[in-house]
């Protein structure tokens, strides 16, 4: 079944007071483009990312946020930055003695300073951070797959439901053009008598010839099995497990392809003012397709 490339997951997965969220959004694209936004201590890990995302999704703009929080009570999230801190202690030390202060430099004084406690992201955890934090993303992109084939799901309907409004059209149009041959095969011929007023300068076997030509230019049969041809594909294509989008956008150009000809070849008010419901209907299944994988 057809995917939309819209949708949305997210996926949570907690372990050892560590817990990983990820969270994935994806729109229409006519190829695959990933970005991702990842903790400091999964950086090198954008590759790996790429890699899973493609086993999910064929084509789309998908949009990946990883973060990875460690809740342990007994490791704060800071570390000291020594060499900070005794550059400070070295600098307030001279600047007291410098001013003739006789109040001693004190842990209070050192800590105004931001940069003598850093933020520590325990760039050791790499590993065990990033097999916590491929499990929640693998939840969030099942749960993307899961909304886009719903969402494909009702694309189906939509699409099926014009393809055999434009089958109905086909039919309509075949059976008014076959109608429209001995009609019109009697007026060329009604037209040429009056023209060539002189019938023993008429050649019947080469009249009946060019005639007969002349209807089968007028004849769309052809172009129409072949727009039904292209329909049956098309519906058949909506239902196949494979990506469809790029197939069903060229069948659609083929299909406007056949509406064209067939307007120029029926030389009929009726017959084109239904070529232009074709092209109508043609027109939003191409606005629709826009959106499936």
């Amino acid at each position: 079944m057809i995917s939309s490339m819209t949708g949305f997951g997210r996926g949570e997965v907690t372990v050892d007071h560590i817990t990983a969220s990820a969270e994935v959004r994806t729109v229409n694209s006519r190829f695959l483009e990933v970005n991702s936004r990842l903790p400091r201590t999964l950086s090198l890990r954008e590759n790996d990312v790429k890699e899973l995302i493609r086993t999910k999704f064929v084509r789309g703009k998908i949009n990946i946020v990883l973060n990875v929080i460690h809740e342990n009570e007994n490791e704060v999230p800071l570390k000291i930055n020594a060499s900070a801190a005794r550059a400070y202690h070295k600098l307030l030390t001279d600047l007291r003695k410098a001013v003739k202060i006789q109040e001693k430099v004190s842990l209070d004084h050192l800590l105004k300073f931001p940069e003598v406690l850093e933020i520590d992201e325990f760039d050791k955890d790499d590993e065990h951070d990033w097999s916590l934090a491929q499990k929640a993303l693998t939840i969030a992109l099942d749960e993307t797959v899961v909304m886009r084939k719903k969402e494909g799901g009702e694309l189906l309907k939509d699409l099926s439901a014009r393809v055999k409004v434009i089958n109905r059209v086909i039919d309509d149009i075949e059976r008014m053009a076959k109608e429209r041959l001995p009609e019109e095969k009697s007026r060329l011929e009604e037209r040429l008598k009056n023209l060539l007023t002189d019938q023993s300068v008429i050649d019947s076997k080469r009249l009946e010839l060019e005639l007969a030509l002349f209807v089968d230019k007028l004849d769309v049969t052809e172009e129409c099995v072949r727009f039904r041809s292209h329909n049956k594909f098309f519906l058949e294509a909506l239902t196949n497990e494979e990506a469809a989008g790029r197939k069903l956008n060229f069948l659609v150009q083929e299909m406007n392809r056949e509406a064209n000809t067939i307007g120029a070849k029926a030389n009929s008010a009726e017959i084109a003012h239904r070529v232009v419901s074709i092209k109508e209907e043609l027109e939003k299944i191409r606005e629709q397709l826009q959106n499936i994988e």
